[in-house]
């Protein structure tokens, strides 16, 4: 792999670029070993062109928002981490909210507030990008991406452009036409309606609340670890089994919250897919329940 062709790609384009890259730094869960590369681009024009000259060299790449649903391997990633966070302007048009990949989730919702907008209270507290959370169609309280989201623009990995509306995007339960696709979703438009200032903002509060009150957001995690099973709560499923405060290293299923496997304390990627596989191995053994798991794992094998 042509590496050093690729760091003068980046000079001279004026491309900031980190070598051996822990992805740990990059992560919600707080987990990964190093990206052989990480470039943060800051436009679809950069996306475009750090991708071509990857393919060019022969080097793979990954894109990645937030990490927020990402377990990486220990033993890092080959290749290039492209990070779309450098891509988040918000813009306001009336009732839509137009807002590049890499933006929070978080900062639309607190947008969509100050313009008087409802529809988006749902995903406060989400801890996604737009991009990551639309991939993943990410939803809480009864709300989801497809009930806000009227289209996307896109770019492939050959450096077409291209848009999508949302009745194209087979928007499922945590899961889109992103998925395993060569389409990299660049910006996202919500429509939303008008509402009460006041009212939206005590919304918006009284969702995060809730997760405060019943999630451990005080430990890096990547979210909900299970998908909700057709008919059972997965939480509810890992509880009665007594696995709630199980741990393997430094990964334990937390005590407030048995759907989330957390990073109690320099926990490996290791560790966490070895907790999961005990978590799926007794659900389905005593309660014949496929958990399957939200998080996503990437990087080198582990052997």
């Amino acid at each position: 792999m042509e590496y050093k062709a690729f760091e003068e790609f980046c000079i001279s384009n004026k491309i900031e670029y980190k070598k051996n890259e822990p992805m740990k730094l990059h992560t919600s869960f707080k987990i990964g070993g190093e990206a052989d590369y990480f470039v943060n681009v800051a436009s679809e024009n950069r996306l475009k062109s750090v991708i071509a000259e990857a393919k060019k060299l022969s080097i793979p790449y990954f894109v990645i928002g937030k990490g927020s649903n990402l377990l990486v391997s220990d033993k890092g990633i080959d290749g290039v981490v492209i990070s779309l966070c450098g891509m988040d302007d918000i813009t306001v048009n009336g009732n839509e909210i137009t807002a590049f990949a890499g933006a929070s989730l978080a900062s639309v919702c607190c947008r969509a507030q100050e313009n008087c907008l409802t529809g988006l209270e749902f995903a406060y507290g989400i801890p996604a990008s737009v991009g990551g959370a639309l991939y993943m169609n990410a939803g809480a309280y009864g709300g989801e991406m497809s009930n806000v989201v009227t289209k996307a623009t896109f770019v492939t990995d050959e450096g077409e452009s291209g848009k999508i509306s949302v009745d194209d995007m087979a928007l499922g339960y945590r899961t889109s036409i992103f998925k395993g696709s060569r389409m990299i979703i660049t910006s996202v438009t919500f429509s939303l309606e008008k509402g009460d200032k006041a009212e939206i903002k005590a919304k918006m509060e009284d969702f995060i609340g809730r997760r405060k009150s019943k999630q451990p957001l005080e430990y890096p995690s990547a979210g909900s670890t299970f998908k909700r099973p057709e008919g059972y709560f997965a939480g509810a499923l890992i509880e009665q089994n007594g696995l709630k405060g199980r741990s393997v290293g430094g990964a334990e299923v937390s005590q407030k919250h048995a759907g989330f496997v957390i990073n109690k304390g320099n926990a490996t990627c290791k560790d966490t897919k070895e907790l999961i596989k005990i978590i799926k191995d007794t659900v389905f053994k005593n309660n014949g329940v496929a958990l399957e798991t939200e998080v996503i794992f990437i990087g080198r094998e582990e052997k």
